[in-house]
């Protein structure tokens, strides 16, 4: 039986030349590696820089062609470049804030608002963007809203004078119209909470026990009248007398009166 003694140490018998030879060797496939990484990552990001500027000049052209579509009111096929162009730079404010304005055109409120949201998001230093927001939001009766985006736009150019003359202007005119008319119908709720209301008409019982002995008694009573006798008595003078006779009374003499009929 063979025995195990320890485990010598590699290299132990190696000469100092064959480790150096090697060390070098290792050291020189070490380099080459790491240069055909390097130049696999150089090409790698050359590539992805020449696909992005692809994508960007495609892009612009696509914006290009929307907006002169939209130019001519072809606003449906302008939204269809744009959204092609959206595929490709996805980051494009510009293409956004387009497409709201298109959108308003269309008078589709709802879509525009989400597209100026989207612009002001990937670029909120852009004031067109935060404008064409305001008008949006001012297309779905959001005035409040509306100012705060056309102040932001003026916090970003101060000195654009249609954001002063007619956005923010006409939304605090509309503002002050809103106000108004709240003022109004307040104050026509509180004067019909203080006009009395009129007091609802009885609903009587026809057939009650009380009403049916009154319409007896009534009738009774007109039983009675009935039974009398009225004439009308011209005198000789042309004297015209009504009178109420009753049935055991005794009739006035023919001598005085003539009877009339």
């Amino acid at each position: 039986m063979a025995s195990f003694g320890w485990k010598r140490k590699i290299g132990e018998k190696v000469s100092k030349a064959t480790s150096q030879q090697f060390e070098a060797e290792a050291a020189g496939e070490k380099d080459v590696v790491q240069n055909e990484e390097g130049s696999w990552l150089q090409a790698s990001k050359r590539r992805k820089e020449a696909l992005q500027e692809g994508c960007a000049q495609k892009s612009k052209q696509l914006k290009d062609e929307g907006a002169s579509l939209a130019e001519n009111k072809r606003y449906r096929e302008a939204i269809q470049k744009w959204d092609e162009a959206l595929q490709l730079t996805p980051n494009d404010a510009s293409l956004y804030e387009m497409k709201a304005q298109v959108l308003m055109s269309l008078h589709e409120m709802f879509p525009a608002v989400h597209a100026a949201e989207m612009a002001v998001q990937r670029n909120p230093h852009s004031w067109e963007s935060w404008q064409t927001l305001g008008r949006a939001q001012l297309g779905l009766g959001e005035i409040i809203l509306a100012i705060r985006s056309f102040q932001v736009a003026l916090h970003i150019y101060p000195m654009n004078p249609e954001l002063w003359r007619e956005d923010l202007s006409w939304a605090r005119a509309l503002q002050e119209q809103q106000k108004a008319a709240r003022r109004v119908d307040s104050s026509e709720a509180c004067a019909q909470v203080a006009r009395p209301s009129p007091q609802p008409v009885p609903d009587y019982d026809f057939e009650s026990d009380e009403i049916v002995a009154v319409c007896a008694a009534i009738a009774e009573k007109e039983k009675t009248v009935s039974a009398n006798k009225t004439m009308v008595i011209v005198s000789a003078s042309g004297t015209v007398e009504t009178v109420t006779e009753e049935e055991d009374a005794t009739p006035p003499d023919g001598a005085f009166f003539i009877k009339a009929r």
